[in-house]
């Protein structure tokens, strides 16, 4: 952890470096008039970002304040990060050019664009210009954050009892209640879910940020209206129990717990807890198996038990098995290997770090160099992952290229 923390604060030191001398060097030919204002504006926005990792918590601000205020200095980061990202590109390039002109016969020539720009200069150009983007793309990004989109997957398994096909699973995860700032969009969301009539709709995980009170009246009256035929099932994920706020007591942490978990039951949900349940059409069976929170990374908890929710199934002769666990990684790192009789997993936690590219032909963010199944649909052997990326937001108030979903899934 700690060795973490010092990476990244090595990167943002650096990203501040070179986003220094990328603007000084632009404005070096500036007019006093302009120059000085722009050098002002820099550091002063650099000073809010700053201040924002250290006393935004402790200070109150209306929501669309916060948002914007949050939107702002995050894209300023990153635009410093990618800033950096070209700077350091052109230092490894003219350090090479330095080598080999230092080992060569001939003089060292300065790299210059077909239209008489120097090299660096255009990189630095071209640098800026992104980094700006990202303030904008960032402070845009805001007005996504309720911007549902339904993703829709028909999945072929072998082994689904004939009572069971055509069965339409919706798939909703990582609500982040704390976060919202509109009941009216939440409303609009969980419509959308029961437009798509699911026959059940399974809930993975991570209801609150922190607390259970964030889920007040006004929200319970909007979760509680998610019905379907089979009924509503959740699970736990690593944000429900508490362990990121300080509490007064360890009596006062598990009480917190214990509220949330009657907010499923208020709501109407069914809350499996290592545990499973026997879903019955006809003579035709398939197992549900729902588990706390179980993570292969070391700053997750592992509270999720398979032993336990698995207790007394075998015997039971169910084909199919369906499994609810928050974090994608327990795919990989447990039920791949011991569990090869779950057919589907469900999972959330990513939110696809809500940035990045999400097309038909390309997928990419920043989350997949710590998790190899981050969003949407995996398959090893017979055994399917799919990871939702998550009907709320958490920390930036807005969604940059990933969008907040609502999975459809039918089984044929």
């Amino acid at each position: 952890m700690k060795l973490r923390f010092i990476i990244i604060l090595g990167v943002l030191i650096l990203a501040e470096y070179y986003s220094y001398i990328a603007v000084r060097t632009t404005l070096r030919n500036a007019l006093p008039s302009w120059r000085t204002p722009l050098m002002v504006l820099y550091w002063a926005l650099t000073i809010l970002s700053w201040a924002g990792f250290f006393f935004l918590r402790t200070v109150s601000l209306p929501p669309a304040v916060r948002n914007l205020y949050i939107a702002l200095a995050l894209g300023f980061t990153v635009g410093k990060v990618l800033v950096a990202l070209f700077m350091f590109a052109d230092d490894i390039r003219r350090l090479i050019s330095w080598g080999i002109a230092s080992v060569g016969s001939a003089p060292a020539h300065s790299a210059v664009q077909n239209n008489g720009i120097p090299r660096s200069a255009f990189l630095r150009q071209a640098a800026l210009l992104v980094g700006g983007l990202s303030v904008v793309g960032f402070t845009a990004g805001i007005a996504n954050r309720y911007r549902y989109r339904v993703r829709k997957v028909r999945l072929a398994i072998d082994k689904l009892p004939p009572a069971f096909r055509g069965l339409k699973i919706v798939q909703i995860s990582d609500i982040h209640t704390g976060s919202f700032d509109d009941h009216r969009a939440v409303e609009q969301g969980i419509e959308r879910v029961l437009h798509q009539n699911p026959d059940i709709i399974l809930f993975t995980g991570d209801l609150v940020n922190n607390i259970a009170d964030e889920v007040d009246e006004r929200f319970m009256k909007i979760y509680s209206r998610l019905k379907a035929p089979m009924g509503v099932y959740s699970t736990l994920g690593n944000h429900d129990y508490g362990d990121y706020v300080q509490w007064p007591s360890a009596d006062a942490k598990k009480d917190n717990l214990e509220r949330l978990k009657q907010k499923h039951t208020q709501a109407g949900w069914r809350l499996l807890m290592n545990e499973h349940i026997v879903l019955q059409r006809g003579n035709d069976k398939i197992a549900l198996i729902g588990i706390e929170n179980w993570s292969a990374k070391a700053n997750f908890p592992k509270y999720g038990d398979m032993q336990a929710a698995y207790a007394g199934l075998e015997e039971k002769n169910v084909p199919f098995k369906i499994l609810l666990s928050h974090d994608p990684s327990h795919w990989r790192a447990e039920v791949l290997e011991k569990y090869k009789d779950v057919q589907l997993m469900l999972s959330g936690h990513t939110h696809g770090m809500q940035f990045g590219v999400d097309s038909k032909w390309f997928k990419w963010s920043p989350v997949q160099y710590v998790y190899d199944e981050w969003a949407g649909l995996y398959q090893e052997g017979e055994q399917h992952l799919y990871v939702n990326r998550g009907f709320g937001f958490l920390g930036y108030p807005g969604r940059l290229g990933v969008l907040p979903e609502i999975t459809v899934i039918e089984l044929v």
